[in-house]
């Protein structure tokens, strides 16, 4: 080999490189991933140790058998039958063994005494007859007779524990096949929320869609948020419930699922996520839980789908695409785009903040100013609780724009040297203050 008299590189550009590798993060560094409560396709993430009364389970063994997992439960509907077939059969066999039925005859001689139940002469015979009795086969072979009274109580025994292990397996059969959490299946969810300004203001929403033709009636949605707070006296509440309101001009959380919806919650103040911003968002320790109750039409059973989202799903400045279109007289839904979002210009700032800059300090909005879920003039000077109004005029508009707008217009017109407008009620203050003044001068 044919020996080089220097280095190919030089030693300063090792040097750099180190530099630049210790700087730059590792980008094959495992992420952390994050607690949640719900999963994402509704189960509980909630590990219960140390359950010290195991015995409550037992108190309710039809919900601990419904709730059971699908081998384990038809491993008791197995056991179940064939323990109190087996039980029986040996109460037969003894029976015939203690009454001398199982002793062996001859044939060609003379008859015997009338056994309790013909044609019993092992335990596997007791074993068929057994069967024969609980599931009321009844093949004709074997039958009590009226030799053993005995017998008798037995056989109508058997019959009514057989009723009530066939009501009890098969309900429990039924129950797991028409769980309300299987109608849940074809409910599905954005996998990502997102976060994009709509009427003026930030806007946290997610879609919902439902897959089969049959209705959810009475189907109702609720927003909770999860996190970790600190009380004014230093306690630490792990697990802190808050309601997020849905936005519904109807005042309630009742919505109509006959196709993909996008359901929003208005961010402004008194909201959850009034101070997250796009950079404190990555950092929040919350998790924003769906839940979505109705009745299945089909069935009339109470289901219930659930599904949450954490920091690291939602997405700051972007918006669902549109999947729907009308086709042929009627509307076409295309689920291939169901969770496609495109991105929006949005600042990067929290609600609090765009406030801040815009001039709504703390106490500025009147009573009546419509916030949320505020006050809703009604009509002949009276208030009424609801949503937005759906004026035309102000719906491109936020909720600030008009009085800003006026109080731009007053200045204007003081600018352009027009004559200032004065209240009635300070020229009769004024007009007063100069009566008394001339009043005490004639005094």
């Amino acid at each position: 080999m044919l020996a080089r008299k220097g280095p190919l590189l030089p030693d300063g550009f090792f040097l750099t490189r180190l530099a630049e590798d210790a700087n730059q993060p590792n980008q094959f560094k495992t992420k952390i991933q994050r607690a949640r409560f719900i999963t994402k396709n509704g189960s509980c993430n909630v590990a219960h140790k140390n359950i010290r009364e195991q015995g409550r389970f037992l108190q309710d063994v039809f919900t601990t058998m419904v709730d059971l997992k699908w081998h384990y439960s038809l491993l008791i509907f197995t056991s179940a039958f064939l323990c109190s077939w087996m039980l029986f059969a040996m109460m037969w066999w003894l029976m015939a063994f203690a009454h001398g039925d199982l002793e062996p005859r001859d044939p060609n001689g003379e008859p015997g005494p009338v056994p309790c139940v013909t044609a019993i002469n092992s335990f596997t015979s007791a074993f068929l007859f057994s069967i024969e009795v609980q599931v009321t086969i009844g093949f004709g072979g074997r039958m009590v007779t009226e030799e053993c009274p005995l017998a008798i109580m037995v056989l109508i025994v058997q019959n009514i524990l057989g009723l009530i292990v066939n009501a009890v397996m098969l309900g429990c059969v039924f129950m797991k096949t028409a769980q309300a959490n299987r109608r849940a299946e074809t409910l599905i969810f954005s996998r990502n929320a997102v976060i994009a300004p709509r009427q003026g203001r930030p806007t946290f929403m997610f879609r919902l869609g439902d897959l089969r033709k049959s209705m959810i009636i009475s189907a109702t949605i609720q927003l909770q948020v999860i996190r970790r707070t600190v009380t004014t006296e230093g306690e630490v509440i792990p697990v802190c419930q808050l309601d997020i309101q849905v936005e519904n001009p109807l005042r309630s959380n009742g919505i109509f699922l006959v196709s993909p919806l996008i359901i929003s919650h208005t961010i402004e103040r008194g909201s959850p996520l009034y101070e997250v911003s796009a950079q404190s968002l990555a950092n929040e320790d919350m998790e924003i839980i769906v839940i979505l109750e109705g009745v299945v039409e089909t069935t009339g059973i109470t289901m219930q789908a659930r599904t949450s989202y954490i920091p690291d799903e939602i997405l700051w400045g972007r918006r669902f695409v549109s999947i729907m279109t009308e086709e042929d007289g009627r509307y076409s839904v295309d689920y291939s785009k169901f969770g496609n979002t495109v991105p929006v210009r949005m600042p990067s700032l929290s609600a609090k903040e765009l406030d801040q800059i815009r001039g709504v300090q703390e106490g500025d909005v009147s009573e009546g100013q419509l916030q949320g879920w505020g006050l809703v003039r009604a009509g002949r000077g009276g208030f009424r609780r609801g949503g937005r109004t759906c004026d035309s005029s102000s719906a491109s508009r936020p909720w600030y724009a008009a009085q800003t707008e006026k109080e731009e217009h007053v200045k204007a017109k003081e600018k352009n040297g027009q004559k200032k407008i004065v209240q009635l009620e300070e020229i009769g203050r004024k007009i007063e203050k100069d009566g008394l003044e001339d009043y005490s001068d004639k005094e």
